[in-house]
This record gives structure tokens, sequence and C-alpha cells, in this order.
């Protein structure tokens, strides 16, 4: 199989280019993304992911936890590392809001001195309480 390159002022299917880029995680769940809606190509819903794309296209996705707003720079060839997929697109999307709940990470954590000892600093203290004796 060959691997031919685009053209630069040619059209790809939105499905490709959005696995391409790293959007998402296959061409099956970027379909599935189109034909629900969550895709929109210059501001209209594209329900179709054998729709095409070109250069200088606004992308709208809504995501589970954010919206991204990407501008299509030029279609891919294949599915590359990271930066390289990003070179396919302009990133636009508006800044994260600010959180005001931690993540459950972040709430399993504690300050050092809060809670239970380490092992470390219970050896500490056991040097300790035995050096008084």
């Amino acid at each position: 199989m060959s691997q031919e390159q685009p053209l630069a002022g040619a059209s790809q299917r939105i499905d490709k280019w959005l696995f391409f880029a790293r959007i998402f995680k296959s061409r099956t769940l970027a379909q599935q993304h189109i034909v629900s809606g969550r895709v929109k190509v210059n501001g209209k819903a594209a329900r179709q992911p054998s729709a095409n794309l070109r250069p200088g296209d606004k992308l709208e996705i809504t995501l589970l936890n954010r919206d991204l707003v990407l501008i299509v720079r030029e279609p891919g060839s294949h599915r590359g590392p990271y930066e390289q997929a990003k070179l396919l697109y302009e990133d636009q999307s508006p800044p994260p809001p600010p959180r005001d709940t931690l993540t459950p990470f972040e709430q399993a954590q504690r300050l050092p001195g809060a809670g239970r000892p380490t092992k470390r600093e219970r050896r500490q203290l056991d040097r300790l309480m035995d050096s008084e004796d």
C-alpha cells in the first residue's frame, strides 16, 4: 500500500481528517460524533462522515467536557504523532472555564503532616521516642 501525499488545496472526508488530526481515537468514534450532529463545518452541522473538508474550513466540535474550534490548515495523509497532527489545524478553542471543584485525585491528596504518618515519618518518630529513654 502506498501512501499518497494530499495536495494543498485538496479536500478530505471529515471522519478521516478528525482521525488523522488525533481529535478522535478512531474513525468510528469520529463518524458517531458527526452523525449525532456534534460536529459543525462553517457553522452548519455535518451529518455525513463522507462530507469533504478543505483548507480554511472552520470546525466546531462539541466534546463531553469542552468545545473545540479548529481551522483546517491542510488535509492529512496518515495518523502520525501528535506533533505532526497539530500541524493540520489551527486551534481557536476558548480557554476552559475555571474549576471550582477538585478532581477526585486532588481530593485524595493530603498535605504534608496531615493524616497518617508515612513509613519514613514513623521511623523518625520511633527514633525520637527511643532517644528519650
